[in-house]
């Protein structure tokens, strides 16, 4: 099997019965989602493979160990540069800003395009969803997150954006950008 095949299967596995963000939709459609964008900017096994499976050492107790051992070294340093360190002896919105302050320096560090390739394939997928349930509930929304508040979530977003603008040639990047501006403006 390739890789890509092997990893979105193991992604299913992983995800099963899972929900995002307190809907109904089944989480995997998220990772899958991401590997999608993905593929639009590289045909790369190992950045298809990452994007598939990107959420599950955050979010499905899997082992970055386990990563490498099943799919390599690459797909491992580059689940790694997504995976934040979630702080699970403290509350999620108590520690949201220190852990998108490090994920944000991981992004800035990153000299390799496949890191900025997974990371936008990823915050693309999560700006779509933003958008569209924005439009439909507006600021209501930002309540079943763990940071409500919306300066700081255009923060993080429009960083982001700054940091991954080495791919702005991307139709990728330049919908991200659109998204996050319909959202939260054009700043300052």
């Amino acid at each position: 099997m390739e890789l890509i095949s092997e990893a979105i299967v193991f992604a299913v596995k992983a995800h099963d019965g899972m929900r995002r963000k307190k809907s109904e939709a089944p989480y995997i459609l998220h990772p899958m989602e991401a590997a999608v964008i993905v593929g639009t900017m590289t045909d790369d096994q190992n950045l298809l493979a990452a994007a598939a499976l990107h959420d599950v050492v955050e979010d499905a107790e899997i082992s970055i160990e386990e990563i490498e051992e099943k799919f390599g070294k690459r797909v491992r340093e580059l689940v790694q540069s997504e995976t934040e360190d979630k702080r699970a002896d403290r509350p999620p919105t108590e520690t949201w800003r220190i852990r998108k302050e490090e994920s944000l320096e991981v992004l800035k560090n990153a000299e390799d395009d496949a890191i900025l390739m997974v990371w936008l394939g990823d915050k693309l997928a999560n700006m779509r969803a933003i958008y569209r349930d924005f439009k439909v509930e507006g600021l209501a929304m930002w309540d079943r997150f763990n940071q409500k508040n919306v300066s700081e979530q255009a923060w993080y977003y429009r960083s982001i954006a700054d940091l991954t603008e080495r791919l702005s040639h991307t139709s990728a990047w330049i919908e991200y950008k659109t998204l996050t501006e319909l959202v939260f403006g054009k700043g300052e």
